[in-house]
């Protein structure tokens, strides 16, 4: 019933922000259009629920920048003064909401990874892909990517055991809050979050 309700108020509430936002999404894609040469949109292969495979799209914050090699130049240099304001107010997320109405994902869930981070996770971190990803998450409002890689597991894990409609509402509030105050964008010292290589033990 849970599962059920939830994605009913999903698509609902997904809707309703698209609806609103759509002023705000039209002047985003413009900007992003002219600062990232005619590509607004990233798109990349995540892995959902039961490790099933499904295409995310978010705002492109980042140019395709290379250097002389042809390798792409680190993150932080290629992080647009746009982009840069765009993912400090999480407005890089909106996006998502259309996975969100495809049923890929939830508003609250687990972050969806890098696949290529699949074969590294051990049994206990896997359990994050019990329910959707979602777009908010308990490890998010709760340090994001400030945080150690166990620690977000740990934060996953324990929301897959303890999720509920009062859980999810709180999410949503400190998600807002978070978004205000620009808490948790980035690790210490980084533009993004840092690889995450796996673990060593069998909890996380």
């Amino acid at each position: 019933m849970y599962d059920a309700l939830k994605y009913f108020l999903d698509v609902l509430v997904a809707l309703m922000v698209l609806l609103l936002a759509s002023p705000v999404i039209v002047v985003i894609w413009l900007l992003l259009l002219v600062a990232n040469q005619g590509k607004p949109f990233f798109f990349q292969q995540r892995p959902g629920k039961d490790e099933r495979i499904f295409t995310i799209v978010k705002f492109k914050t980042m140019n395709d920048r290379k250097d002389e090699q042809g390798n792409l130049l680190p993150d932080g240099e290629r992080l647009t003064p746009v982009g840069r304001f765009v993912r400090k107010t999480s407005l890089d997320e909106l996006p998502q909401l259309f996975n969100v109405l495809k049923g890929d994902m939830s508003l609250v869930g687990p972050r969806p990874l890098h696949v290529r981070y699949l074969p590294r996770y051990n049994d206990f971190q896997k359990r994050r892909h019990e329910v959707r990803p979602g777009i908010t998450g308990w490890a998010q409002v709760n340090g994001r990517n400030a945080i150690a890689w166990d620690e977000k597991f740990r934060l996953d894990v324990w929301y897959v055991d303890h999720r509920s409609f009062l859980l999810d509402l709180r999410i949503l509030w400190m998600t807002v809050l978070k978004v205000l105050r620009s808490e948790g964008i980035s690790a210490e010292g980084q533009a993004t979050a840092e690889e995450f290589m796996g673990s060593s033990g069998g909890k996380a």
